[in-house]
């Protein structure tokens, strides 16, 4: 009789691979966690997707310490949200990074859910009214494109340009835009592929 093998609790897998990440660093770097326990030095302030399959610092190859994060449900930024904005505020007038992306992915549930309109509750429904009004505004260009998930993959690029220029919004950004060089950039991650492609932000 095939004796039955309890599943690892989740919690207990997420302790015990963090043991093995540190394991295996200070093995190749015995000095790694040191560089930077002291002060945070991040060029780039990512903001992404709350979605598990797109870490920023796996898709880009990055180390710890190179990237400072703001994540949420579909990557959205809104002039009047006090949490994009304190990030933006904090990542760019006090740890001076000098580059700001904002990161979509293809298969986004925020986007597929935008083409319709369901009820998901209050909460979602206030989230990702922005990606429907997207698409509103946008109906004839995404009614000529043949599937679902053509039309939310373009809704999804609308999303991250209407991002960028709420980023280019904030206050702090501006300045630090005409004082110091910072750029902002837009693009989308292809989940089937890994690969990140860049949108044109121009206005």
């Amino acid at each position: 009789m095939k004796q039955h093998v309890p599943p690892v609790d989740q919690i207990e897998r997420i302790l015990q691979g963090n043991k093995a990440h540190a394991r295996r660093t200070l093995e190749a770097d015995p000095e790694f966690f040191k560089g930077y326990a002291d002060k945070q030095r991040p060029g780039v302030l990512w903001i992404g997707c709350a979605d598990s399959r797109v870490p920023e610092t796996t898709i880009s190859d990055s180390k710890p310490g190179e990237i400072f994060v703001h994540r949420n449900i579909a990557n959205v930024v809104n002039t009047d949200e006090v949490g994009a904005n304190s990030v933006l505020d904090f990542a760019v007038g006090n740890v001076k990074v000098q580059k700001i992306v904002v990161c979509g992915h293809t298969n986004c549930g925020g986007a597929a859910a935008a083409l319709g309109d369901a009820n998901l509750g209050p909460n979602l429904n206030k989230w990702i009214e922005p990606l429907r009004e997207l698409r509103k505004s946008h109906q004839g260009e995404l009614d000529k494109l043949k599937t679902d998930y053509l039309r939310g993959l373009r809704v999804v690029e609308l999303n991250v340009q209407r991002s960028v220029k709420n980023v280019k919004a904030n206050a702090t950004v501006q300045q630090a835009m005409k004082g110091r060089g910072l750029t902002v950039h837009g693009f989308v991650y292809d989940i089937p592929t890994g690969e990140l492609r860049a949108l044109d932000t121009a206005e």
